[in-house]
């Protein structure tokens, strides 16, 4: 009963998939893979076409063996044709394994250029696309999915070339030796098409729901299998519950294979059932003609061995035909990626930044996340060249989503954003953002040496530029003390340094880098007193000379800037210096009283 439900259950997943669709602009956009490597693709389906009409030599001289050496007793024509059958199968071996080295090479060229398209796309897909797609979807299209269709290009093509060589050569060769018994014998094989495309479908969208469950269980293990997740289950003591999620999963995938491995099995049964019965239909049609005097026991034996050539393309062409039709499924899932636009890309008329000043202006500047709900309204400000403008604000007013525009992570939905009097939207992504050095709270480190995580910014820094760097941004110390140096792993998001730590490190990164407009989220005062002072001393010269947009956490940097913006609801409602706002009477002044006056907690984004 269980094992019924679980069927059931299959195939209800496997119904709710649409049918694959093996459109004539798909199989082209597939070949297209092909055509960097057209020069070996020729030279493998000359191997295979060589190949193909070598096989046939073996049964053709048994006829004559049988027919004519046997008959007259000659040993040298009997050594004859022995030596050319042995010779025929030879070269056909040696020119087989040439085609599959080209095969090969082939294959594996053409996934490497898709992982490297696939890759590259992504690089470029908006921040908007990765907050929205799940991590393990990502990791199993670029991954999985690739390596599933490998099979389409490593044994698909081959198999098509040789076995369409082989049934085509068989086909006339048998009408040669008899004509009546080659129609005999091609009546059967399209008994095996009818039923392939069904057994096809079914696989293509069983192939679909697993791969999507594949995406699921590469979520949960991205998700919970890092430090931080696992850190997450530990404390809230959710491994059994994680663990049941991953178990039930896991025995779906395991289900879904399983269904998948039976589909089509009864015709495959089918098949072998047509080819045990040609040859008997062969030795008794073929008695018959051989008693009515019209063709030789070499032929019909001939006839036989041939029959297993032209039988056995056919039915490998029949699977193929479910195997690409199951592949068709990841190549969907592949192409779906990569015909996603890229929301933020240069324009065609896209200039170089030149180097900039630091003017940064928004003027009646809208935008959103969602459709439903409106994250700023209406934002015009300016800063001026080097000066330092402070963002303050309840947590969701829309302080880090400003800071987002500006180095165009995200597009605005109407309004316009400036860097010198220059429409972002007018300048080259990169020309732009390599001006400008962002220093977030949640500094993101990688699982490398401290040393190639300060290159990061400036690839060809030296050793005295990594440490003078580190120096002003009160690193240096630290780092010295630890085992290796600069020279030290820092983990797995760098789960070996402090939360303080791996901000002054970004602040290493960020005057590595020395950009004109630098956009700085200060700390919290989630930090320990000493962070907070080395921190607070390294962020001096960093600002120091820069135009400087910065989420304010501290008095003494909301003090010293030239201008705050105080936002509430993504709208700038005050504007102006301390001094000015801290007597207005206004969302500043509430602030200043609450969360930004001395010996009171300072605020958080």
């Amino acid at each position: 009963m269980g094992m019924g439900m679980g069927m059931n259950r299959m195939m209800r997943y496997s119904n709710d998939v649409p049918k694959a669709k093996m459109t004539k602009e798909l199989l082209l956009r597939i070949g297209q893979y092909y055509l960097p490597y057209w020069k070996r693709l020729a030279l493998m389906i000359a191997a295979v076409l060589i190949s193909s009409a070598l096989g046939l030599v073996p049964p053709i001289l048994t006829a004559n063996i049988i027919d004519q050496a046997l008959p007259q007793k000659s040993m040298s024509l009997l050594a004859l044709l022995t030596i050319a059958s042995f010779v025929a199968t030879m070269g056909a071996a040696l020119i087989r394994v040439g085609e599959m080295y080209l095969n090969t090479w082939v294959s594996k060229h053409i996934i490497y250029d898709m992982k490297n398209k696939m890759y590259n796309h992504l690089q470029y897909m908006s921040i908007r696309f990765f907050s929205q797609t799940k991590s393990g979807d990502i990791i199993t299209r670029l991954n999985s999915d690739i390596d599933g269709i490998e099979r389409v290009f490593s044994g698909t093509l081959l198999s098509i070339m040789r076995d369409a060589f082989v049934l085509g050569l068989t086909a006339v060769t048998l009408f040669t030796l008899n004509w009546k018994l080659a129609i005999l014998a091609l009546v059967i094989p399209p008994l095996f098409v009818s039923p392939t495309k069904k057994v096809g479908q079914a696989r293509w969208r069983i192939a679909s729901q697993i791969q999507k469950k594949l995406a699921d269980l590469n979520s949960q293990i991205q998700e919970t299998l890092n430090i931080s997740g696992n850190m997450l289950i530990k404390i809230s003591t959710r491994e059994n519950q994680e663990y049941q999620r991953f178990k039930e999963t896991n025995k779906d995938i395991t289900s879904l294979q399983i269904y998948e491995s039976v589909v089509g099995r009864w015709f495959q049964m089918v098949v072998q059932a047509f080819t045990t019965l040609g040859p008997n239909l062969i030795y008794f049609y073929g008695g018959y003609l051989y008693f009515q005097g019209e063709l030789s026991v070499g032929t019909i034996v001939a006839f036989v061995a041939l029959l297993n050539r032209l039988y056995r393309p056919v039915g490998q062409l029949s699977n193929i035909h479910i195997d690409i039709a199951r592949s068709m499924a990841l190549f969907e899932r592949i192409f779906e990626y990569l015909d996603m636009d890229h929301e933020i890309k240069d324009s065609p008329n896209a200039i170089a930044m030149p180097a900039v000043q630091g003017e940064v202006e928004f003027e009646h500047v809208y935008f959103s996340y969602t459709a439903d709900q409106e994250t700023l309204k209406d934002i015009s400000f300016r800063v001026e060249p080097g000066q330092l403008t402070a963002l303050v604000g309840l947590s969701g007013s829309g302080k880090t989503t400003i800071t987002y525009l500006i180095s165009r992570l995200y597009l605005p939905h109407s309004g316009v954003i400036r860097v010198d009097g220059q429409d972002i939207r007018d300048v080259t992504l990169e020309s732009l953002r390599s001006q400008i050095g962002v220093v977030t709270q949640d500094t993101y480190v990688f699982n490398a040496t401290i040393k190639e995580n300060l290159r990061y910014s400036k690839e060809d820094a030296t050793d005295d530029e990594l440490v003078e760097a580190s120096k002003v941004a009160n690193i240096h110390d630290f780092i010295m003390e630890l085992p290796e140096g600069y020279d030290t792993l820092v983990g797995e998001r760098g789960t070996r340094l402090s939360g303080g730590e791996k901000q002054r490190l970004s602040i290493a990164r960020a005057i590595l880098k020395d950009p004109r407009i630098l956009i700085f989220d200060e700390a919290t005062s989630s930090l320990d007193s000493v962070s907070e002072v080395l921190i607070q001393e390294a962020i001096d010269p960093l600002l120091k000379g820069r135009t400087s947009i910065v989420i304010a956490h501290r008095l003494s940097t909301i003090m010293a800037a030239d201008q705050i913006l105080v936002l509430d609801e993504g709208q700038v409602v005050e504007s102006g210096t301390h001094d000015q706002l801290v007597t207005h009477g206004g969302l500043y002044q509430t602030l200043y009283q609450k969360q930004f006056k001395p010996n009171n907690s300072l605020s958080s984004q």
